[in-house]
């Protein structure tokens, strides 16, 4: 049972692993190297495996599915069932206080709530029906956005700051990017639901792996291991130190050592992640604008030589308008009127 146990949680990292990877292959600056890889693996893997395996990928990260949504909930089962069936009974045998050892369940919640709303929110789809209102919601910078700009598979006028998302197949109000996790895109209507998710999904990484931090080294300090001693391959006898301390800890509590060590892991990425998202959201940005912005910025970099006709147009951001306004616009964004009409 634990080798199955610890099989999965190496399952789910090397998903997780794969998933940052795609991600980051997105940006202009690894796509060589992502394609120099793929160039020598086409060299050792075998066609038919190449197919196989390219089929897989554009199943799970450019056609929607619930592939990810159900991953989601089951790394998220497999977490707080560790948790609850050890680290819980031990941190109350220990006399852990109930509202500590409470707190990730009450961040489970709220992360599911709004991990619900993320999923099936409009993100803000434009349609012939609201795309006139669309149109004179932002101002078109003539750079990024210029206007009477057609979608070639909508064919809908494209509203500044818009995008149609090739894996859902709609163009996007305030489009910010396609969550493979949530099953839709982030947009105008459910960035707020989408920060919020990833701010509790980041405490509650956090939280258990505090919690659990805390009962290993309550252990430690409560049956003094740090001042026993072993004897070593050689026959020395020597003090306690941290490497054989976590080895030690790892023979005697395996799951909940492995899952400290997925969930400190997970917190680190998620946190990192949501310092960006509370920065392009500070700054008024979605990850469409700076992922383009970043790229029009390497294009005009002196380290790099492009020919006079393919000299770009410089960038600025014309949406910010101050922290306030900025998160304002996020968490209350503008529904058209129609759409209100209709809901009423």
């Amino acid at each position: 049972m634990d080798f199955l146990v610890l099989f999965l949680f190496y399952l789910a990292s090397v998903l997780m692993g794969l998933v940052l990877i795609c991600v980051c292959s997105k940006t202009h600056s690894l796509k060589g190297l992502a394609r120099g890889g793929a160039q020598i693996f086409s060299c050792i893997i075998p066609e038919c495996l190449q197919r196989a395996v390219h089929g897989l990928l554009h199943y799970l990260f450019h056609t929607r599915n619930h592939t990810f949504i159900v991953l989601h909930l089951v790394l998220q089962g497999m977490v707080y069932t560790e948790y609850t069936w050890e680290v819980f009974g031990y941190c109350q045998e220990l006399e852990f206080s109930l509202y500590y050892l409470l707190l990730p369940y009450l961040l489970l919640v709220v992360n599911l709530f709004f991990f619900t709303l993320t999923c099936v929110t409009n993100p803000g789809i434009i349609t012939k029906a609201n795309e006139l209102l669309f149109l004179h919601v932002y101002e078109f910078d003539e750079v990024m956005f210029p206007k009477n700009v057609r979608c070639s598979t909508c064919d809908l006028r494209k509203p500044a700051r818009s995008k149609h998302c090739s894996v859902c197949n709609w163009c996007v109000h305030r489009f910010d990017h396609h969550c493979v996790w949530v099953n839709n895109c982030i947009g105008a209507w459910n960035i707020r639901y989408f920060l919020i998710y990833l701010l509790t999904l980041t405490a509650s990484a956090a939280t258990v792996a505090i919690v659990s931090t805390t009962f290993l080294v309550h252990l430690v300090v409560m049956s003094d291991l740090y001042q026993e001693t072993y004897i070593d391959d050689l026959g020395h006898l020597r003090v306690m130190d941290t490497v054989f301390l976590i080895q030690y800890l790892f023979l005697t509590f395996p799951r909940i050592v492995f899952m400290l060590g997925f969930v400190v892991v997970l917190s680190f990425l998620l946190g990192g992640y949501l310092l960006f998202v509370l920065y392009l959201a500070a700054t008024n940005q979605t990850t469409n604008e700076w992922y383009r912005g970043d790229w029009a910025w390497c294009q005009r970099c002196p380290l790099v030589a492009w020919p006079p006709s393919a000299e770009p147009q410089v960038h600025r951001n014309i949406h910010s308008h101050g922290l306030r306004s900025n998160l304002q616009e996020i968490f209350l964004p503008a529904f058209p009127c129609h759409e209100r009409k209709k809901q009423e």
